[in-house]
C-alpha cells in the first residue's frame, strides 16, 4: 500500500501516507482552493435566490493556471483556421458559457479541495511515522478530480502542453530549480494512475 492507492472491501481505496507527503498535498489543496477564491456566498448576502442566479464571469481568467481549470467551452485545435466572423462568434458562445457555468465549476472545484484538506487533517501519525488514508467511493471521485487540477495547475506553471514536455522532465537536472515541482507533478499522477486502477472492476 505505500506510495499507491488499493482497493478496500465495500468500495473506495485506500493509501499508506508519511507526514511529508501529507503536509505536500494538503498544501497543494490550500493553495488550490486561494487560486480559486471565494465562493459567492463567502462575499455576497445570504441569500439563497441571488447565489441561484448570479452569473459568473463572461470573460476568460488572465492567470494561465486557471485558464488551464476554466478553458474556453468553443475552442480547440482548428482555432487559427477559422474566419474573423467564426472566431468572434466562437468567443461569444464561450462568453455565455462561462457567464453560466464558471460559478458552479469552482464551486465544486472548491468542495473537492475541501474534502481532500479535511480528509488528510482527519488523518494521525502519531509515532508511526506514516497513517493509511481510506477514502469512501464518494470521497475517492473527489480526490480524483483535486489530484487531476493540481496536476493541471502545475503543468501549467511547467509549461507542459503534450506527453512530450512530460518526458523531458525526467531528464532535468537536480540542480533546476524546477525540480521540486516537476517531483510533485509525477508523484501526484502516480496516486492519481492507482487510484483510478483501485477503483476498476
Amino acid at each position: 500500500m505505500p506510495g499507491h492507492f488499493e482497493p478496500i472491501p465495500g468500495g473506495g481505496a485506500a493509501v499508506a501516507l508519511d507526514e511529508v507527503e501529507i503536509s505536500i498535498i494538503r498544501s497543494l489543496a490550500v493553495q488550490l482552493l486561494e487560486l480559486i477564491g471565494p465562493g459567492p456566498a463567502e462575499d455576497a448576502p445570504d441569500d439563497p435566490l441571488a447565489e441561484l442566479f448570479a452569473e459568473g464571469p463572461s470573460e476568460p481568467p488572465s492567470d494561465p493556471v486557471l485558464m488551464r481549470l476554466f478553458p474556453d467551452a468553443y475552442s480547440g485545435p482548428d482555432v487559427e483556421a477559422r474566419s474573423p466572423e467564426q472566431a468572434e462568434e466562437q468567443r461569444a458562445h464561450s462568453a455565455e458559457f462561462r457567464r453560466f457555468t464558471e460559478n458552479d465549476l469552482r464551486a465544486g472545484k472548491r468542495e473537492n479541495a475541501l474534502v481532500v484538506i479535511r480528509c488528510l487533517d482527519a488523518l494521525s501519525t502519531a509515532g508511526e511515522g506514516s497513517a493509511v488514508l481510506k477514502l469512501s467511493a464518494e470521497e475517492c471521485g473527489q480526490w480524483l478530480r483535486t489530484l487531476n487540477d493540481l496536476r493541471l495547475a502545475i503543468g501549467s506553471r511547467l509549461d507542459i502542453e503534450d506527453e512530450e514536455d512530460t518526458d523531458l522532465l525526467y531528464r532535468l537536472p537536480d540542480e533546476d530549480p524546477r525540480k521540486p515541482m516537476v517531483m510533485a507533478y509525477l508523484w501526484l499522477g502516480g496516486l492519481q494512475e492507482t487510484l483510478v486502477s483501485a477503483l476498476m472492476p
